[in-house]
C-alpha cells in the first residue's frame, strides 16, 4: 500500500475487487501493467486473471503482469504457453533477518556495531522514539536541514522523490503507517517509515543527516527493534539502480534479494507466423488479401444484410471515415500486430469470402470466424474454408484450441460449425464451439 500511495504520481494506479481479489493497474511509461492479483480469504486467483486477461483483449492493449511473487511464477508459466519473464536486478528487493538488524552479531557485522558505538560515543544524549503529529516541527526543519546537506540540483528524479518522501512523512501518526527518528535533543537528525504486512516489515522510506557520523546504522538498529515485534523479515526494497543503495544494503547482509517477476505472455502468431502462408482445400486457395482484392472485399465487409451475423459492426470499428483501402489497411494492421490473420478465400483466384483468425488470448486459444458471399452461399465453401483455416491453426500455428460462435438465430452458422466443431456452450445470444484436433 505504502508503494501505491508513495509513487502514485508515477504509476497512476486503480484497483477493482474482481472474484475476491485485489485486482491494480498501474499505468507507467503509457503502458498498463497490472499487479499479480492479490487474494482475499476465499479469492480465485484464477478468475481474476482471466478477467485482467479478457480486458486486455478486449481494450487491444498488451497483457503485463508484474509484481509477481516468486511462490505464484509456477502457475502463470503454466498459464501461458509463450511467455517474456523479467526478473531485473534492479528492481530486487533486499530481504533481511528482523534478528540480524536488531542485533548486528558476528564478525559480518563489525563495521556496522563499530558505526553504532562511534555514533553514541559523539552524540550520547541521542534517542530514537515514534513519530507523531506532535512532531510536526521537527520534521520540517528535518526536510530543510536535509535539504542543505544533500542539494538535488537538476536531478529531477532525486527531487522528486524527496518530494513525494515529504508527502508520505506527513502520515506519521497515522494508522497502518509506522514511523520512527533518532533525536539530538529536539532536533531529528535521521527518520524512517514502514508498514507491517504479515511478518514482513516493509520500509519504504530511510533518510539521514549524514553529517551525524554513523546515524544510518543506528537508524536500522533502533527501527528494527521498535518496530520489528512479531515479524520475521525487514524489507528495504530496491536499491533503483543507485550505487550508493546497492554498495549500503550489501553491506547490511541480505537473507536473500526478493525478485519482482514481470509476466508479458505472447501469442502465437508472434512466436510461429511471420508472413501469411497460402492454403490450399480441394476446391479453394487461401491466401493473404491483395491490393486488387480491394473492391470485392470492400463489397464483402460492407454488405449489411449478409453480415448482420458477423457478430461486429465493421464500420464502427474504423473509428474513422470509411475510405476505399480502410477494411485492407485494417487487415494488414491487425496482421503486422499480430493480432489477427485475414484469409482470403478463392474460387479459381477469385475472392469470394474471409476467413480470420482472431483474438489470441496468450494460452493457447484463438477465435475463428468465415464469411462468403451470398452469391456463393449453400456450397460448403465456408465449411471447407473454416475446416482449412481451423486445422493450420492447431497444427502450424501451435494453438491448443479455436473457438467459434454463432447467433442462435443463424441456423445456417450452426449447421456448419456443428459439422467440423463440437459445442461447448450457449448462453442468451449465442451457441459456442470449440475444436482440439
Amino acid at each position: 500500500m505504502g508503494i501505491k500511495l508513495m509513487w502514485r504520481p508515477v504509476l497512476h494506479p486503480a484497483w477493482a475487487e474482481i472474484a475476491g481479489c485485489l485486482v491494480v493497474r498501474n499505468e507507467h511509461d503509457g503502458r498498463w501493467v497490472f499487479d499479480y492479483p492479490v487474494p482475499g480469504p476465499e479469492g480465485d486467483e484464477d478468475a481474476a486473471l482471466a478477467a485482467i486477461e479478457s480486458d486486455c483483449l478486449e481494450r487491444g492493449v498488451p497483457l503485463v503482469i508484474s509484481v509477481v511473487p516468486a511462490c505464484k511464477a509456477p502457475r502463470l508459466l503454466e498459464r501461458y504457453p509463450y511467455v517474456r519473464v523479467g526478473n531485473v536486478r534492479t528492481w530486487q528487493d533486499y530481504v533481511y533477518y528482523r534478528e540480524d538488524l536488531q542485533l548486528f552479531a558476528g564478525r559480518r557485522y563489525s563495521g556496522q556495531r563499530n558505526h553504532i558505538k562511534k555514533f553514541y560515543a559523539k552524540w550520547p544524549e541521542a534517542a530514537f522514539r515514534p513519530l507523531t503529529e506532535k512532531d510536526k516541527g521537527a520534521l520540517e526543519q528535518f526536510w530543510k536541514d536535509y535539504e542543505a546537506e544533500f542539494p538535488k540540483g537538476d536531478n529531477a528524479k532525486a527531487q522528486n522523490e524527496l518530494k513525494l518522501s515529504q508527502q508520505m512523512l506527513a502520515l506519521a501518526g497515522k494508522p497502518w503507517f509506522v514511523a520512527g527518528g533518532m533525536f539530538d535533543g529536539e532536533k531529528l537528525i535521521a527518520l524512517s517509515l514502514a508498514e507491517k504486512c504479515g511478518e514482513t516489515l516493509i520500509i519504504h522510506i530511510e533518510k539521514a543527516l549524514y553529517s551525524y557520523t554513523g546515524v544510518y546504522p543506528t537508524l536500522v538498529q533502533e527501527f528494527a527493534n521498535a518496530f520489528g515485534e512479531k515479524c520475521q523479515w525487514i524489507n528495504r526494497e530496491d536499491d533503483a539502480a543507485d550505487m550508493g543503495l546497492r554498495t549500503s544494503k550489501l553491506q547490511y547482509g541480505p537473507a536473500r534479494l526478493a525478485p519482482k517477476y514481470s509476466f508479458e505472455p505472447q501469442n502465437e502468431l508472434l512466436r510461429h507466423v511471420t508472413n501469411i502462408p497460402t492454403l490450399q482445400t480441394e476446391r479453394l486457395t487461401l491466401t493473404p488479401l491483395e491490393e486488387a482484392d480491394i473492391p470485392a472485399y470492400n463489397a464483402l465487409v460492407l454488405d449489411g444484410e449478409r453480415n448482420r451475423w458477423w457478430g461486429y459492426d465493421d464500420v464502427a470499428g474504423l473509428g474513422a471515415p470509411v475510405e476505399e483501402r480502410s477494411f485492407f489497411e485494417v487487415a494488414q494492421r491487425d496482421f503486422e500486430n499480430r493480432q489477427a490473420v485475414n484469409f482470403a478465400v478463392r474460387l479459381d483466384g477469385k475472392l469470394i469470402g474471409e476467413a480470420v483468425l482472431y483474438r489470441f488470448d496468450c494460452r493457447g486459444s484463438a477465435e475463428l470466424g468465415c464469411r462468403i458471399d451470398k452469391a456463393y452461399a449453400g456450397s460448403g465453401y465456408g465449411t471447407e474454408a473454416f475446416t482449412a483455416v481451423a486445422r493450420w491453426g492447431l497444427y502450424k500455428v501451435h494453438l491448443s484450441r479455436v473457438v467459434a460462435k454463432c447467433y442462435q438465430e443463424n441456423t445456417a452458422s450452426y449447421r456448419m460449425l456443428s459439422s467440423c466443431m463440437r459445442k461447448s456452450g450457449e448462453d442468451e445470444t449465442f451457441f459456442y464451439f470449440e475444436k482440439l484436433v
